[in-house]
């Protein structure tokens, strides 16, 4: 992941009624919804709906599928898992020990966590 694509995803989840979004659409994974029903759910104004849902598709967050007349929005879950992996990819990259101490302290589950980076030896 580059930098300005993190940097891009964070700005669009600054927002509560983004994060709202997007944390509900992962719930739904690959069945998604169409934006009536996050509308409804969330009880969010669809014009106001509209210009979250625009921010977080052009951030990458969201994918969108045309069904008819209806737009169907799903999370990118794998943009947010290249995310994870790009912000601790270094995690005590020296000590990979301490990261796995850290690691267990955390309520994250191991399984969506990037493999511990092997102790660096240096020439």
């Amino acid at each position: 992941m580059q930098r300005d694509t993190a940097t891009s995803v964070f700005e669009a989840l600054a927002s509560g009624i983004r994060l709202d979004v997007y944390r509900l659409l992962v719930k739904k994974g690959m069945e998604g919804m169409v934006a009536g029903e996050i509308a409804a759910t969330l009880e969010i104004p669809p014009t106001n709906l509209s210009f979250h849902l625009k921010a977080l598709t052009q951030a990458g967050l969201l994918k969108v599928e045309q069904e008819g007349r209806y737009q169907r929005y799903r999370a990118n879950i794998p943009l947010m898992l290249d995310l994870i992996a790009y912000l601790t990819d270094e995690c005590c990259a020296d000590q990979p020990e301490q990261c796995a101490d850290l690691r267990a302290a955390s309520a994250c589950s191991q399984t969506v966590l990037p493999p511990i980076s092997p102790k660096r030896t240096h020439p």
